[in-house]
């Protein structure tokens, strides 16, 4: 037998409300803090910029060489400059390698303080997502531990009632009654889109998402938290990859003459 629960209207005004405001409130400022902690990008130098520009255009030609716009004398010039320039280290920030007794003279630093540096901007950012959220939680499990909010409007199924009422041991209660920690769950998880409502797509206030670009796929490969990227070994493993799709290369442009006749019918399949 269904038995129907009545709520306080005060519960609606003095716990629903108050706990759906301060987790966007906390939200905003969270957003706000983490920008202040943003430490300044430094400026990258020009023989920076250049070495991992190169990787990158390799990349993006081998990448497209399925059906590649770049005409087949074009695409080998290119392809040949690159091999040359990665066998040579060319395009080394601190030139061509020297070695002495076989021994790499430029070896990278594995105390790269712009990678510290990386890596403590990502643990405030941890921290400024964590703590507030643990401040929250404990909040509400102090103040507002055993309040049933809200009743949700469609049916569910039963495997739902440990996720929707949180904190309250009543296993005749409908599944659809909501209490005031699995609340809080479902704004954490749900106020996602109202953020970038109000603060924009890339806000601190959620784990913003990768930015898109036409070139997603042709990003660095990473090095691991704390060591620098060894180019002249990823310039080797490119000349590689290069070697590789140049035998896959196929020009778009081959037989178009042929291929747009044949479409609109001006000569036999």
């Amino acid at each position: 037998m269904e038995v129907s629960l009545y709520l306080d209207p005060q519960i609606r005004d003095w716990v629903l409300f108050p706990i759906t405001l301060v987790m966007i409130l906390v939200g905003i400022l969270r957003h706000n803090v983490a920008l202040l902690l943003q430490s300044a990008p430094k400026k990258l130098s020009r023989v920076a910029t250049r070495e991992q520009r190169a990787l990158l255009r390799s990349q993006i030609l081998r990448e497209s060489v399925a059906s590649s716009p770049v005409p087949p004398s074009y695409y080998n010039s290119i392809s040949s400059y690159l091999n040359q320039a990665f066998e040579a280290g060319t395009y080394l920030k601190d030139g061509p390698p020297s070695s002495k007794d076989g021994k790499d003279a430029t070896a990278p630093n594995p105390l790269d303080p712009n990678a510290m540096e990386g890596m403590m901007g990502g643990l405030k950012t941890q921290a400024v997502m964590m703590v507030p959220q643990m401040i929250l939680m404990g909040w509400i499990n102090f103040f507002f531990q055993g309040f049933v909010l809200i009743k949700l409007p469609f049916p569910l199924t039963l495997g739902f009632k440990s996720m929707l009422q949180r904190g309250i041991e009543t296993p005749d209660m409908d599944v659809r009654w909501v209490s005031s920690l699995s609340w809080y769950f479902l704004n954490f998880f749900g106020l996602n889109g109202l953020y970038r409502l109000i603060l924009g797509n890339d806000n601190a206030a959620i784990q913003a998402d990768p930015l898109m670009n036409p070139y997603a796929n042709a990003q660095l490969p990473s090095a691991m938290p704390g060591q620098p990227q060894d180019f002249s070994k990823l310039f080797k493993a490119e000349r590689d990859n290069l070697a590789l799709a140049d035998g896959l290369y196929k020009w778009a442009g081959a037989d178009v003459e042929s291929r747009v006749l044949r479409k609109y019918g001006r000569i036999p399949l």
